[in-house]
């Protein structure tokens, strides 16, 4: 082979050994092929989905407390400090209510957080540390006249707890009233009167010969019609349901209802058992029947008479007449000379009373 030839097999010798090294470079540093299509009907690659944070539930009701958990002073019960006696009550906490879902658009009260007890978050304000005897009183019927009811709200002692009928008219306008002048205030609850059906107590009373059901959804209805309230009273309307009040087994239940939802009851019967199952009390003197100025000032000087000998005392006016509004008001103003402090009702609230016998029994 010539010299010319054999360079010339060299030449193409080196060519093909350096294309075929740039290639094997080329495939170890290019990119990875592409993964083959999916197959037909084959399942698709499961993707993990986001964490997502679980949604919070709408908080339950609150469990009532024992009611060897209530104290017989409020400023014993859980809560802040109470307020300064006379000071606006505070407005209704959306924490403490719940919807009323029988009746949309309305609102019940019930424990909030922490075992917060409308009871508490709306008592009126006073000095517990005052060791003078005490008397507490509650004007009824509020709202059933709406000039009557306005001028007791703005003349009473703010200590004097207002019960406002579960029928008044403008509520809100009421209620905006009685908290500005620093009134406690309760909701009545119109129960079968012992004369009943002369004297009815409205198209929501609670009757012994309803059936449970009935009684149930009528004091839903009852207890929805406001908000903001500490407790609740038999008082209604000028009434006072004895006759369904009398059965252990009707007021059972409405207490059972009262106590799960943080609220005291007030029994107006002068004389009857303090409240079983609910903290409360019941009421010494019906100071307005009949409401003559002779009687209101003889039986208000009876109610200081047993708050000397007993330490405390409740009164009732079934309604804000302004004979009994005038009585109270120049009443009220001797108290403090007569050495007896006016105090809001939520401050003589005691322990249910089948809670006191065990204490007592355990003692």
């Amino acid at each position: 082979m010539s010299g010319a030839a054999r360079a010339l097999v060299f030449f193409w010798g080196v060519l093909i050994v350096l294309t075929v090294g740039g290639l094997a470079a080329l495939q170890a540093l290019g990119p990875k092929s592409a993964p083959a299509p999916p197959v037909a009907g084959a399942a698709p690659a499961q993707i993990a989905p986001p964490q997502i944070a679980p949604v919070q539930a709408a908080p339950a009701r609150a469990a009532a407390p024992a009611p060897s958990t209530y104290a017989a002073n409020n400023a014993a019960w859980p809560g802040p400090a109470l307020p300064q006696a006379g000071a606006p009550i505070a407005a209704a906490e959306p924490a403490l209510l719940e919807p009323a879902h029988d009746f949309p658009g309305t609102m019940l009260p019930r424990i909030g957080p922490g075992q917060r007890l409308p009871m508490r978050a709306y008592a009126g304000g006073y000095d517990p540390a005052d060791t003078r005897p005490r008397i507490g009183f509650i004007i009824a019927g509020i709202g059933v006249t709406e000039d009557e009811s306005e001028e007791a709200v703005r003349s009473v002692a703010p200590a004097i707890d207002l019960a406002v009928s579960p029928y008044t008219a403008r509520p809100q306008r009421l209620l905006d009233l009685i908290r500005a002048h620093g009134h406690e205030f309760l909701l009545g609850l119109p129960m079968e009167p012992q004369g009943y059906p002369q004297d009815d107590e409205g198209p929501q009373e609670l009757l012994a010969a309803a059936p449970p059901a009935q009684n149930q959804l009528r004091l839903q209805w009852v207890l929805s019609r406001i908000a903001g309230y500490a407790g609740v009273t038999g008082a209604c309307e000028g009434l006072r349901g004895e006759h369904y009040a009398a059965s252990p087994e009707l007021m059972g239940a409405v207490q059972d209802e009262l106590a799960a939802r943080g609220l005291f009851y007030i029994d107006p019967r002068p004389g009857a058992a303090p409240p079983a199952r609910v903290a409360g009390r019941s009421i010494d003197e019906v100071v307005d029947e009949p409401a003559v100025h002779t009687e209101i000032d003889a039986k208000l000087n009876h109610l200081e008479h047993l708050a000397r000998s007993r330490g405390s005392a409740l009164g009732l006016a079934d309604l804000p007449r302004p004979v009994t509004v005038d009585e109270i008001n120049a009443w009220a103003g001797r108290l403090a000379a007569h050495g007896i402090a006016l105090v809001p009702v939520s401050a003589l609230v005691q322990p249910a009373a089948s809670a006191a016998a065990a204490s007592a029994a355990a003692r």
